[in-house]
């Protein structure tokens, strides 16, 4: 082929592209976000595989060997001065990834990745009361902001990648990739979503979570026996639960803040203040001779939808949480909420005439919405993990724990973008720290 022939077939080719991508305007974006979705959910799906093992053995390693409580406080001064001289920048955590979404600044540190991984091996190793979401979250975030300079991300496409990031890590971390990108989606700005970031948090979330699996990586499954038939008493039956969830996850909220404004005003040096609320944990742990009110809590969940535990197990949970979080141990909040909210269902049990499998559901995704603000994302985890039979319950006690839970989260950074109702309207705008 000659050089002019060449040359008029590249042109050719050329402009069918060009015609493409005029009668196709969505696909550049598609492509893009597609290649960076799919880097983001290898890394994350792989990095949370790698979490969930390793968050299984200390766990199973703690039970098998209960003389590690002891050792708590000494966990909790080590994790404290390793943030306190290296990880000062990286101390507030998810509030971090909020923060940055809302208003994008310096480029995430990487280092956030291992200090909040190896700090919450700690927390569950020693024996605190902690979770696995904000570990999940911080470690997609801090991994996926480092590709922001490569692509040369402007701010508005960075805010997608740490939307992505964070739908990546919470679908990957639960096995629940629809709920992940919702989660993303809906958790940064309370009453809106940002549609934009649409389809890379659905491909970072779906991804991660297909990656997760390729490692062989299982998830805890749960089944509800019993769904009835809606009526209106049974609608009524879960708006008064829901009201209960609602209740639970506000107190949740502002009790571990308070708390934590408690360990800050009372102890000036902050790798102390774990130490101290280690020292109260593990004496608790020993008093109450069961270490069912630590760590993850997955067997009490699990056992929540078909056998009946004391009505306190919430509350006991709640404190131990609490203090274990306030103190400035590592983890995060919503599995101990997933505890606290089916130990609750479970107890709603003997008063409200509703199964007790699909109570526990109920609570285990209710209070969860109510603390984080995210009703839409919790109905679709409550359909991925229970099977849509049980979508009307949970969605409406999801949606009623929201509203009932106020302008109050876990997340302090979050912004209201549309107050819940009318009462609040002056608080759009604003985020939690300032309510």
């Amino acid at each position: 082929m000659s050089t002019q022939k060449q040359k008029s077939f590249s042109t050719k080719i050329n402009l069918q592209i060009l015609v493409f991508f005029r009668r196709y305007p969505a696909m550049p974006y598609l492509l893009k976000w597609l290649f960076i979705s799919s880097l983001v959910g290898i890394c994350v799906g792989s990095a949370s595989a790698e979490f969930l093992r390793s968050l299984d053995w200390v766990t199973n390693y703690r039970e098998n060997h209960v003389w590690l409580i002891t050792f708590l406080p000494i966990a909790g001064l080590t994790v404290g001065l390793l943030y306190y001289y290296l990880g000062k920048d990286i101390e507030p955590g998810n509030n971090i990834l909020i923060d940055t979404i809302n208003n994008p600044k310096e480029i995430i540190p990487f280092r956030m990745a291992p200090f909040v991984y190896i700090g919450t091996m700690a927390t569950h190793l020693f024996g605190g009361s902690a979770g696995r979401e904000g570990t999940a979250l911080q470690m997609a975030g801090a991994i996926a902001d480092q590709f922001s300079k490569p692509f040369h991300l402007t701010e508005s496409e960075r805010k997608i990648l740490i939307i992505s990031s964070i739908a990546a890590g919470f679908g990957s971390v639960f096995g629940t990739p629809l709920a992940g990108a919702i989660f993303g989606l809906e958790v940064f700005l309370i009453g809106r979503l940002k549609y934009d970031a649409i389809f890379p948090a659905f491909a970072s979330a779906i991804i991660a979570d297909l990656v997760t699996k390729m490692w062989n990586t299982s998830h805890t499954h749960y089944h509800i026996d019993s769904i009835p038939e809606i009526s209106v008493l049974n609608l009524i039956y879960t708006i008064v639960a829901g009201i209960a969830f609602g209740l639970c996850a506000a107190t949740f909220s502002k009790t571990i803040h308070f708390a934590s404004s408690i360990f800050k005003s009372k102890i000036k040096f902050p790798p102390f203040r774990p130490f101290v609320g280690g020292v109260i944990v593990a004496l608790a742990v020993w008093a109450m001779g069961t270490t069912k009110y630590i760590g993850l809590g997955i067997p009490t969940i699990v056992e929540s939808f078909t056998q009946q535990w004391p009505p306190y197990d919430f509350a006991l949970k709640m404190a131990f949480t609490i203090l274990t979080l306030a103190a400035g141990f590592k983890g995060g909040e919503v599995t101990p909420l997933f505890f606290i909210g089916a130990v609750l269902g479970n107890a709603l049990s003997n008063f409200i005439p509703l199964p007790m499998g699909l109570l526990a559901g109920m609570g285990f995704v209710a209070v969860f919405a109510g603390a984080t603000n995210t009703p839409l994302a919790c109905s679709v985890m409550a359909i991925e993990l229970f099977g849509s039979d049980c979508g009307v319950y949970v969605a409406i006690a999801c949606v009623v724990a929201y509203l009932l839970s106020g302008h109050n989260s876990i997340y302090g950074k979050q912004m209201i973008g549309e107050p819940k109702h009318n009462r609040f309207i002056n608080y759009q705008g604003k985020n939690m720290n300032n309510l």
